[in-house]
């Protein structure tokens, strides 16, 4: 990048956007179990959903015929990993990775979302 350049990008919000097969059942997943709240949706019926809490912001998008990838879709960095992970597990999700301290800084675990959606989550140590 050319230096004289160099200030004039700046990125603003970015944020994962995950496809559902049930709009409904994820927004009471994010919702109900995580504590998101529903800032924006559009569509009649439903077919795209804003979420946010605290400043983490995540997108839904129907896709009824969505097949859920092999890989991390998304990142989350929280405070109290543990208990999240108690949820994920309390509510029967699929755990990919099992928690863990890692040796580059963070305790994490991945989980499947109810649409199979691979959720990686981590927790400075």
């Amino acid at each position: 990048m050319n230096s004289k350049n160099e200030g004039a990008l700046r990125f603003g919000r970015i944020a994962a956007t995950l496809p559902v097969k049930d709009i409904e059942c994820a927004k009471a997943f994010y919702i109900d179990l995580l504590g998101f709240r529903s800032v924006f949706e559009n569509g009649s019926p439903i077919g795209f959903v804003i979420l946010q809490r605290d400043d983490a912001e995540l997108h839904l998008t129907l896709q009824k015929n969505h097949t859920a990838a092999d890989f991390n879709v998304a990142h989350m960095m929280v405070e109290n990993i543990d208990h999240l992970h108690d949820l994920v597990q309390g509510r029967g999700l699929k755990v990919v990775k099992r928690l863990q301290d890692k040796d580059y800084g963070l305790r994490a675990f991945v989980f499947e979302d109810p649409d199979g959606n691979r959720i990686d989550v981590g927790q400075p140590i």
